[in-house]
């Protein structure tokens, strides 16, 4: 089991790490490869999954149903946490919320499952982006307008792809191919750019990133325990949903506070140490979930 959890865990590591060591000695361009990749490849790649007739997407109702449960219930959990702390809510509550499931999510729900985990993998990416663009907007402007949800391409790449499974549409092999080509660039350049952002780790608000390090990934993990009972979850997408609750913060809540302004220096530090702390955490969450069987 721990050369199983060092074979999962070790491929992340090693590409984040050398996206780390080449932005020490270089200035990559990582807005300009974030949004190729948001843009073109991880729409690609929710296209892609999601068009393939060979994944029932009825099936991955009600995992859409606990991972939005997940991300809006460890908002309420950790809100009278922030009140008793006098942290302002804004700061904290979408970091715990909103978390890493694109760049760490789906490369390790992969390389630990194997490819049938990908759609899982999309799924559970893609009720967490369009929570963060709807309600965490919200609770940074609350005169944020819902439609420019229509505007984002992995929105606009998700309507399509239901849209093609759900009428029955057989895409042709090659399509699908080239597709799934595209969209596979994405899970190590996600890795190569979460390594490069790991440079820019904050310690000035240590002691607030390391409650978010444990309050991120244990208030989720808490929620994951009724959902088991409450839904009729596959073993796989039992093992997707541990796997997604133990998640850090997204690095996406440090560019979304920074361009609000919402004391974006705290909110670094909260996904930067939470990432850092991911490396604990994760694999102590693989072991469980291996150990049980999945």
């Amino acid at each position: 089991m721990f050369a199983q959890i060092i074979s999962t865990m070790l491929p992340v590591f090693l590409i984040a790490g050398c996206g780390a060591l080449y932005g020490r000695y270089r200035t990559p361009d990582i807005q300009g490869m974030n949004t190729l990749n948001m843009e073109l490849f991880v729409p690609m790649l929710v296209f892609a999954v999601l068009a393939d007739r060979q994944a029932p997407l009825q099936e991955y109702a009600d995992l859409a149903l606990a991972g939005a449960a997940v991300v809006l219930g460890s908002g309420l959990l950790l809100w009278p946490l922030g009140r008793a702390l006098k942290i302002d809510l804004r700061t904290f509550l979408p970091p715990m919320m909103f978390n890493n499931s694109g760049n760490m999510g789906i490369p390790l729900m992969v390389l630990a499952f194997g490819e049938k985990a990908l759609p899982a993998a999309v799924v559970l990416f893609i009720v967490e982006m369009l929570l963060h663009f709807s309600v965490g907007l919200h609770m940074l402007d609350r005169h944020a307008p819902l439609w420019r949800l229509l505007k984002l391409p992995i929105v606009i790449a998700s309507i399509a792809g239901l849209a093609v499974n759900l009428s029955g549409t057989t895409l042709p092999e090659w399509l699908l191919a080239a597709l799934n080509m595209l969209g596979e660039v994405c899970i190590p350049l996600m890795l190569f750019a979460l390594g490069v952002r790991m440079l820019d780790v904050d310690f000035s608000d240590w002691k607030l990133g390391m409650l978010g390090a444990v309050a991120c990934p244990l208030s989720s993990l808490l929620l994951v325990w009724p959902m088991l009972y409450l839904l009729d979850l596959l073993p796989l997408q039992v093992a997707a949903l541990w796997v997604f609750a133990a998640l850090p913060p997204a690095v996406l809540n440090y560019i979304v506070a920074e361009q609000y302004q919402q004391e974006p220096h705290k909110v670094a530090s909260l996904v930067l140490i939470g990432n850092l702390g991911s490396l604990i955490i994760m694999p102590l969450v693989l072991w469980l979930v291996f150990s049980a069987g999945y």
